[in-house]
C-alpha cells in the first residue's frame, strides 16, 4: 500500500480533516462547562497548535530513524481509538480536573481548567496525528529531484482535508447528529485507514480485530453520551445541539428550565403554576411601566436575545397593547421556545432568526428595548459596548427605555458590571440598577420621570400580585452615576472581565466546603460525603 501514492495522499487527506474535525468538537466537548469564549477557543487552538508542533517534530525522527509505515499506521490506530473514547470518558475527565482544581486554584479557574482538560483529552492524540505529514514525505518521496512537488502536494490534500473539516462538523454532523457522533464519525475514517493498509499488508490481524471490537464497544456506550451526566431527582433532562449551542432543557413538576452550560447557571425558566418565576424576568417587568405602557394604544418590544421566549410571554399575558419582536440568533431555541416552553403562535408576537446588533441595524423604532444576549462569561463583545447602545438609543421612542439583564453580579470595583453600568451611562443621562436571583438588571432611558411612572403605572393597574411585585421591585431600584470604565468597539475586554466574576463566585461557593473540611483527615472527609 505505501507504494501505492494515492493510498499516502488519502491519509494525509483524511488526516488533516481529522484534526480540525477534533478541534471544533473539542471546542463543542468544552463549551457546556467552560463556555465558548474567546478564552476557551484561544486556549484549544493553542494547544493543538503546541501538540502539532511536538507532533511534526517526533514524526520527522521516527520517519528518519525507523521509516517503518506499520508504526505510523499503529499510531492512527491508536488516534482513532483514543478519539471514540472521548465521548464516553471525556465529560468524567473534565469533571474531575475541574472539581481538583476548584479545590486548589483561587484564580483563573477557567483558563486553568479548560486548559488542563484540553491538555489530557486532545493533545497526545493531535501529536500523534502530527507525525503523519513527516512520515508521508519520507514513504512518498523517491529521489530529492521531486521533494519540493511532493512536500506541496502533501501540504494541498492536508490543507483541503483541513478545510473540509472545518466545515463538515459545525454544519453537518454536530447540529444533525451531535458532538459525540462527529467523534466516532472520524475516528471511525481514521480507523478506516488504519484497518485497509493492515489488511492489505496481512500485519497485525488480531489487533486490527481487537480495535475494530474497542471502536464498537465505545460507539455502543458513547453514542448517547450526556454532558450533563448527573440530574436532579424527579427531573427530566433532553439535551440537543445546533450550530451555536450545547441545549439542555430540564423539567420539573414544577418548571421548565433551558441551560446552555452545565456548570453556570440557567438561561431561561417557565414556572407552570403561575406567571411569575422568581427570576431576572419579573424585576424586568418594571420596565413597560416605565416607558408608559398604560397610556398606549401600541407598546412595541424588542427582545435581543429571546432564548425561549420567557419574557415575551410574560409581556404578552400581562399586557394586552403589546407588539414583540424578538431576535434570536439560534433557530433551535426559538423552536423550543415554542414546543417545550409555551411561547404563543401570535401575531403579537414575531421571531427572527438574526444576529442582535445586525438586526438593530435596519430595525424600527420601539417603546422597550431589552438586551438579554448575555451569558455566563460568553459576552457578544459587540453588544457591550458604547456604540452598541448607542445604536439602541436611536432606536428608542421619546420615552422609551432600555433593559439591560447582566447575568452575573459582583459589587468589587472595576468589576464587568461596572464597565458595563459605566458604559451605559455614558450613553443614557437616567440609569437605575435592580439586583436580583444572581443578576443585576439595568433600566435606561433619556426621561429623569421613569421612577414616577413605574408607580403610577402599577398602582393603576390591575393585577395585584404584579403590583405588589413591582412594588418590590421599585424599594430595589438604586439610581447609577456613571464612571469613566467605558467600553467600546475597539477596546471591550469582557471576556476576561467575566471570568473575575466567576473566579468569586467560585471562591464563595467553595469557601463553605473549605471552612467544614479544614482539619479533618481524608477518612473523615469521606465519612462526611457519604
Amino acid at each position: 500500500m505505501v507504494r501505492r501514492k494515492w493510498f499516502l495522499y488519502i491519509t494525509e487527506f483524511f488526516a488533516g480533516m481529522a484534526v480540525m474535525a477534533i478541534e471544533l468538537g473539542a471546542s463543542r466537548l468544552l463549551a457546556p462547562y467552560f463556555s465558548s469564549s474567546q478564552i476557551v477557543w484561544t486556549i484549544i487552538i493553542g494547544a493543538i497548535m503546541i501538540a502539532m508542533a511536538l507532533g511534526n517534530i517526533w514524526g520527522g525522527r521516527l520517519a528518519d530513524k525507523n521509516p517503518s509505515p506499520d508504526k505510523l499506521y499503529a499510531r492512527i490506530l491508536i488516534v482513532a481509538i483514543w478519539t471514540a473514547a472521548i465521548p464516553l470518558l471525556g465529560k468524567y475527565i473534565i469533571a474531575g480536573i475541574s472539581l481538583l482544581l476548584a479545590s486548589f486554584v483561587g484564580t483563573n479557574f477557567l483558563i486553568w481548567a479548560s486548559l488542563l482538560s484540553c491538555i489530557v483529552l486532545f493533545v497526545f492524540p493531535l501529536m500523534l496525528l502530527g507525525t503523519v505529514t513527516p512520515s508521508l514525505v519520507k514513504y512518498s518521496m523517491k529521489s530529492l529531484d521531486e521533494s519540493g512537488k511532493i512536500v506541496g502536494e502533501l501540504d494541498a490534500l492536508n490543507t483541503i482535508g483541513s478545510i473540509i473539516g472545518t466545515f463538515a462538523p459545525t454544519f453537518i454532523t454536530i447540529p444533525a447528529v451531535g458532538t459525540a457522533w462527529t467523534f466516532l464519525i472520524f475516528a471511525g475514517i481514521l480507523l478506516a485507514i488504519a484497518l485497509i493498509y493492515f489488511i492489505s499488508e496481512r500485519k497485525h490481524l488480531i489487533k486490527s480485530i481487537v480495535s475494530v471490537c474497542l471502536m464498537v464497544g465505545l460507539t455502543v456506550f458513547g453514542a448517547g453520551s450526556s454532558f450533563a451526566f448527573w440530574a436532579e431527582d424527579g427531573s427530566e433532562i433532553s439535551e440537543d445541539e445546533s450550530i451555536y449551542n450545547y441545549l439542555q432543557v430540564i423539567e420539573t413538576k414544577s418548571e421548565i428550565k433551558l441551560s446552555t452550560n452545565v456548570l453556570f447557571g440557567v438561561q431561561s425558566i417557565t414556572r407552570k403554576d403561575g406567571r411569575l418565576t422568581g427570576m431576572y424576568y419579573d424585576y424586568a417587568l418594571a420596565a413597560p411601566f416605565m416607558a408608559n405602557i398604560t397610556e398606549k394604544e401600541e407598546f412595541r418590544i424588542l427582545i435581543l436575545g429571546m432564548g425561549s421566549g420567557t419574557y415575551a410571554k410574560q409581556c404578552y399575558d400581562y399586557f394586552q397593547n403589546t407588539h414583540i419582536e424578538g431576535v434570536e440568533i439560534d433557530k433551535k431555541i426559538l423552536d423550543l421556545a415554542y414546543d417545550r416552553f409555551g411561547l404563543p403562535k401570535d401575531e403579537r408576537i414575531q421571531c427572527i432568526e438574526f444576529d442582535g446588533r445586525a438586526y438593530l441595524r435596519n430595525a424600527d423604532k420601539y417603546d422597550l428595548i431589552m438586551v438579554d444576549a448575555y451569558r455566563d462569561i460568553t459576552i457578544p463583545f459587540q453588544m457591550s459596548s458604547k456604540e452598541f447602545f448607542t445604536q439602541v438609543k436611536e432606536h428608542l421612542t421619546e420615552d422609551g427605555v432600555m433593559i439591560v439583564n447582566l447575568n452575573m453580579r459582583s459589587d468589587k470595583k472595576n468589576s464587568i458590571n461596572e464597565y458595563l453600568c459605566d458604559t451605559v451611562a455614558s450613553v443614557f443621562p437616567n440609569v437605575y440598577t435592580a439586583d436580583c436571583a444572581g443578576n443585576r438588571e439595568v433600566f435606561a432611558s433619556m426621561q429623569p420621570d421613569i421612577m414616577d411612572k413605574l408607580k403610577n403605572g402599577y398602582t393603576a393597574y390591575n393585577d395585584a400580585e404584579l403590583s405588589y411585585f413591582m412594588e418590590v421591585v421599585e424599594d430595589k431600584l438604586t439610581p447609577y452615576q456613571g464612571g469613566n470604565l467605558i467600553l467600546t468597539d475597539d477596546k471591550a475586554p469582557v471576556e476576561l472581565l467575566g471570568m473575575q466574576v466567576i473566579d468569586e463566585l467560585i471562591a464563595e461557593e467553595l469557601k463553605y466546603y473549605k471552612d467544614l473540611f479544614k482539619g479533618k483527615s481524608l477518612s473523615e472527609i469521606i465519612n462526611m460525603l457519604k
